[in-house]
């Protein structure tokens, strides 16, 4: 039996201490590969461009840390959608059932260290805005460095909302402890901060970098989130002129689908943004993703722990033929394209394979640690402007952007996935919707996907989904304690 908190790899290098608040180390490729920096009072911190540097890849660092990838986001984000199941042992890990099953209490601990993961990630944004402004530095970089603070707060602010509904909004370091205290901000006003921190990135934030910066935040980036958080909100003019933008910076389609999720082809021409995961063999503490060894291959040689398996409902929904199916899903019995043989005696159906590692590449302790999470890719981007046409009447640009995503997964295979041609809006709506289902597949999207398009209750309600409840998870009850009861529960919990 796993004793998860005692073997999960939740320790990063400190590279300063602000009052009581220490920052992540950094994270993958050279802009981030730096020795392990020692503590540093907080009096002595907020000095030169060096700090400014150490407390933005500190911001980096902290988006791969459990709460971020592993066993909270999955409970979160993935596994109530009806893409994925529990997977591993079915006496493993059994309060995943929980969030399967829509009968999670506000008690659960996975709501607590996903919001804590959240709330550390911005943090770490406010304490960069906060401070860099007066460090005397490049004052280009400053501004670039304030954008990137912007865009991992609105992306983590936009995590909280999905999950939660209105939350507090937090959007400058606590002066003292009469600021530690905030209600809870409404949807609306979430969603705006959110907005406005996007755009003011993406108004500073260069459309690419070099090789030494490869993976921060991008001006296609924040115009990418941007347009998805608009889509959430069903403004799909803003939706539709935030993806033309995007498509019009030279984003491409990986040409081919399985081996775009390969380590080796990581922050390739179709990421619009990655969480940055390595293995570095002089600083383990900085080896610390979790995201694919909780969902690997059990098992040795493996090692992996099998959560977060895909459905029989995901499998049936892929077209006859379609490759993305074997992308997506490692099945018992095949053999990778990467030459490793998936056995046949294991409980799940199969295993996430835009998760894996090949088995070569593992590291005792921390197997697949340096696999990138792929937060934003251009595929999604085609799709939201294929839907937010179709939203306006305008179906020949819908089926032109759909298409193209059909195009890439069949390659340059004939008689399937056909080009889709029907310009009835419920029909091309519906077609939209399954082409985000499996081209997104155990991305942890269907989830939230599913109940912005309204359809809940005709997804989920066979696994015990209710309106009017299970459109948001329940605040965490210490949170709520904490507050002295200024926080409020969400309504049904």
């Amino acid at each position: 039996m796993k004793t998860y908190m005692n073997i999960k790899l939740q320790k990063w290098c400190v590279v300063g201490v602000l009052s009581t608040l220490v920052f992540a180390s950094s994270c993958k490729k050279s802009f981030l590969d730096v020795d392990p920096q020692g503590q540093q009072a907080a009096q002595q911190f907020w000095k030169t461009q060096d700090d400014a540097t150490k407390a933005v890849n500190a911001i980096y660092g902290n988006l791969r840390t459990w709460e971020n990838l592993a066993f909270p986001a999955i409970a979160i984000e993935s596994t109530g959608s009806d893409e994925a199941d529990k997977g591993s042992t079915p006496v493993d890990a059994t309060f995943f059932n929980l969030y399967d099953t829509f009968t999670v209490t506000s008690t659960e601990g996975s709501l607590q260290s996903f919001w804590t993961g959240q709330y550390r990630n911005i943090n770490l944004c406010n304490q960069v805005l906060d401070n860099v402004p007066s460090i005397s530095m490049d004052e280009s970089l400053k501004s670039r460095y304030l954008a990137e603070a912007k865009f991992v707060r609105a992306y983590s602010y936009f995590r909280l909302v999905r999950a939660y509904g209105g939350v507090p909004l937090r959007l400058k370091v606590p002066a003292d402890a009469s600021e530690y205290n905030i209600p809870r901000a409404d949807k609306a006003a979430v969603y705006a901060q959110i907005e406005k921190d996007l755009n003011e990135a993406a108004a500073a934030l260069p459309a690419s970098y070099g090789a030494s910066d490869l993976g921060r935040a991008t001006k296609g980036a924040a115009l990418g989130m941007h347009a998805k958080v608009a889509m959430y909100q069903q403004k799909w003019s803003d939706v539709l002129s935030l993806t033309n933008q995007v498509i019009s910076m030279g984003y491409s389609l990986f040409p081919d689908f399985e081996k775009g999720f390969r380590t080796q082809n990581e922050n390739n021409v179709e990421s619009l943004f990655e969480v940055q995961c390595e293995y570095y063999p002089t600083n383990l503490d900085a080896s610390n993703s979790q995201y694919s060894q909780v969902q690997g291959v059990a098992g040795e040689p493996a090692g992996g722990w099998g959560f977060n398996t895909p459905s029989q409902a995901l499998i049936d929904g892929f077209e006859t033929g379609d490759p993305r199916r074997d992308a997506t899903i490692l099945f018992p019995g095949e053999t990778t394209p990467q030459g490793d043989f998936i056995k046949t005696n294991i409980v799940n159906i199969g295993y996430n394979q835009k998760s894996y590692v090949p088995f070569s590449m593992f590291i005792a302790g921390n197997q697949g640690s340096q696999q990138n999470f792929r937060a934003l890719r251009f595929a999604d981007v085609l799709l939201m402007n294929a839907e937010a046409a179709n939203e306006l009447g305008n179906p020949s640009l819908a089926l032109t952007s759909l298409n193209k995503v059909r195009a890439r997964a069949r390659g340059t295979l004939s008689g399937i996935l056909p080009d889709v041609v029907t310009t009835d809006k419920a029909l091309l709506r519906s077609a939209i919707y399954n082409e985000r289902k499996v081209e997104l597949a155990l991305e942890n999207d269907r989830y939230f996907d599913v109940i912005r398009q309204g359809r809940g209750v005709e997804v989920f309600g066979v696994k015990g989904w209710k309106a009017n409840k299970n459109e948001v998870w329940p605040i965490p009850q210490t949170e709520i304690e904490l507050s002295g009861g200024l926080l409020t529960q969400n309504p049904g919990y």
